[in-house]
């Protein structure tokens, strides 16, 4: 049997407060890193039915989505109930030199896992250095002055 501590119920009340509305979607943690040519988002999401998870790309805004419900039982006494079902919501601007075409996602053991890669455009490349005249300019036609 569970016994009544208030601390537990006061942070529940404080998390609700900080969280928003128990209504309103909720943020995901997530973490976000480049790995060479791919930028690497993961984001916790337990519990929730992989059918309800939903990307979208819009322009440069990428929006996770996903709905976490729990079962319903009735006559049914709670003793604890810490699970709360909801919609989870995290939006990002990907911002310039984004592949977005080819932007892939998985989602295993309640963790969603997005492969951005960056776009060739993006990439560093190494610029050419020659030497001598520009090509198609005469050399004998480029006049020096002096200061």
């Amino acid at each position: 049997m569970a016994t009544y501590n208030p601390i537990r119920d006061m942070e529940r009340f404080a998390d609700a407060l900080l969280e928003g509305s128990t209504r309103g979607p909720r943020r995901m943690p997530m973490d976000l890193y480049r790995d060479g040519d791919n930028y690497l988002l993961t984001a916790d999401m337990p519990g929730m039915d992989p059918g309800s998870v939903d990307i979208d790309i819009d322009g440069q805004l990428l929006t996770i989505r996903a709905e976490r419900t729990l079962p319903k039982a009735e006559n049914v006494k709670w003793i604890t109930r810490e699970r709360t079902p909801g919609s989870f919501l995290r939006q990002l601007n990907l911002g310039q030199g984004i592949d977005t075409e080819r932007i892939t996602a998985n989602y295993d053991n309640g963790v969603l896992s997005v492969t951005i890669p960056v776009s060739e455009r993006a990439k560093p490349r190494k610029v050419q250095v020659s030497t001598g005249a520009p090509a198609g300019v005469d050399s004998s036609e480029v006049v020096v002055s002096e200061a």
